[in-house]
């Protein structure tokens, strides 16, 4: 696969920081004590890293990993599980944490399955959205940017598993 660099930075280092210490703020004040979150691998793990940092008090956290996109650039539209939950829901305050909200299939079908697993509540924080992409209405309840349909990588997102370390939201040409 060729190196396709990226051609320009969205949102820094800075304005992610700042944000999702304000996302943070936000869902602790919704659920002061008892939450649990739900990273979405492998792109939210750098998220939920610094979304927890700047959560006071406890808080648990599990992980679930689905694929939707294989090796390209555009979503196929068939979600397959690839990893479960360790730990079980019943009556738990969970916030699903998500890279990127695009055609909104994957977290549709992320919330109908742990909404079948009856927590007391279930909210999904995302730290990018795509709302011209939606193809189905999934509720967001913690958005972090709205952007335009652009292919975006760092921060956790990635090109063929390349850029996720890059400290910022850049965009990509493929």
């Amino acid at each position: 696969m060729r190196e396709l660099p990226p051609s320009e930075i969205l949102l820094s280092a800075d304005q992610i920081q700042k944000r999702v210490a304000e996302l943070a703020l936000a869902i602790r004040e919704d659920f002061p004590d008892d939450l649990h979150v739900i990273a979405v691998l492998k792109g939210a793990f750098i998220f939920l890293s610094d979304l927890i940092r700047h959560m006071p008090g406890h808080v648990s956290l599990d992980f679930m990993a689905v694929s939707s996109y294989a090796k390209g650039t555009t979503s196929s539209g068939e979600v397959r599980m690839l990893k479960d939950l360790d730990t079980a829901l019943d009556g738990r305050n969970v916030v699903i944490v998500e890279d990127i909200v695009d055609t909104g299939l994957t977290l549709t079908y992320l919330q109908e399955i742990l909404r079948r697993r009856n927590p007391r509540s279930l909210r999904t924080a995302c730290l990018l959205s795509k709302p011209s992409r939606r193809q189905v209405d999934v509720r967001v309840e913690y958005i972090g940017f709205s952007i335009e349909d652009r292919f975006v990588v760092g921060y956790g997102l990635d090109y063929a598993e390349q850029y996720r370390n890059l400290p910022y939201i850049a965009v990509i040409t493929p």
